[in-house]
């Protein structure tokens, strides 16, 4: 398959509208997209990543009024949130419509629903004109794309199109909140922090091992986020560091190592640590050191994904 790069939405919606698969960029990283409604069609962006099919997709959508074809009931704290956070990098969890193909929503009786703030993004839905299915657009287990050049590594001959865009602005994945009991929770930590869900919805929570079980998040089941190089979670770098060995975190970098990346803030940490991990490989890093970071706000998003790298190269390695 030869995959055509554009800068078009117009073109990237028609190849999709054709049945096609697309990456597309948004605010938190890159999506593939399918129409939703095709499960022909999204069974190729399983086959496109590799990625196993008892993993469930979100579904972006270009406008609010597209969710009653995706969910059957919507409970009041559920609009509160599409209020506050929408569109952003939230994804709300919710009983699903009758529409939505088993191959979406991995058999579950919910789907994910996201409207992207991306302006790109919102221009290709519309043109789509119907509801998109989208995980990330790698390779399944490669750290998550930020920029269409990631997309390129990953998929290049493997999808119909890529639509290019600028670096993503948040760099990780959306937030997911299962909307499906009294009070919403959060699945899978990301670019809305728990502060801020409670500011909103005060009875807002982080998930329980039980939750997680239910397997109503992508990106709970499987390994994730994971470069080629072996990732550490370090509070103190080695002296002397490896050969070969890189660094990122917060404040001044360490002397001795290879490659390094210093952020000024939490944030910037978030938005670098993917596009980080892929410019390591290219430079040939065997080492990556990541700093640890205290567990509140973005930080749970964070080191959630870091620590699922750091378990992906272990078994990499093992």
């Amino acid at each position: 398959m030869k995959t055509r790069l554009t800068t078009s939405a117009k073109v990237a919606a028609r190849l999709l509208r054709e049945g096609g698969t697309v990456a597309f960029p948004t605010e938190t990283v890159y999506g593939l997209g399918a129409l939703a409604f095709d499960a022909k069609a999204v069974r190729r962006i399983f086959i496109a990543k590799g990625r196993p099919d008892d993993n469930p997709l979100i579904v972006h959508i270009a406008d609010r009024s597209q969710v009653s074809d995706l969910a059957q009931k919507i409970p009041a704290y559920a609009r509160q949130l599409m209020d506050a956070f929408w569109p952003g990098p939230l994804t709300l969890v919710l009983p699903r419509s009758s529409r939505v193909p088993d191959v979406v929503t991995a058999g579950l009786d919910t789907v994910g629903v996201r409207l992207p703030s991306h302006p790109i993004a919102h221009e290709f839905l519309r043109e789509v004109g119907a509801p998109v299915a989208a995980p990330s657009a790698n390779r399944s287990g490669r750290p998550s794309p930020t920029s269409w050049q990631a997309v390129v590594q990953d998929l290049n001959g493997r999808v119909a199109a890529i639509l290019k865009g600028s670096r993503s602005g948040v760099g990780l994945e959306s937030t997911v909140v299962d909307c499906t009991g009294r009070a919403p929770v959060i699945l899978r930590a990301g670019g809305v922090t728990l502060e801020q869900l409670r500011e909103v919805v005060p009875q807002a929570r982080s998930s329980s091992e039980e939750d997680r079980r239910r397997g109503r998040s992508p990106g709970l089941k499987h390994r994730h986020y994971a470069p080629r190089a072996e990732v550490v979670l370090t509070d103190t770098l080695p002296i002397p560091a490896p050969a070969h060995s890189a660094w990122i975190g917060i404040g001044a970098s360490p002397k001795g190592v290879s490659f390094r990346r210093s952020c000024k803030d939490l944030r910037e940490y978030a938005h670098e640590v993917f596009h980080f991990f892929r410019a390591c490989e290219a430079k040939g890093i065997k080492k990556i050191y990541c700093q640890s970071i205290p567990l509140h706000g973005m930080g749970v998003a964070l080191m959630d994904r870091l620590r699922r790298a750091a378990a992906g190269t272990a078994k990499l390695r093992g």
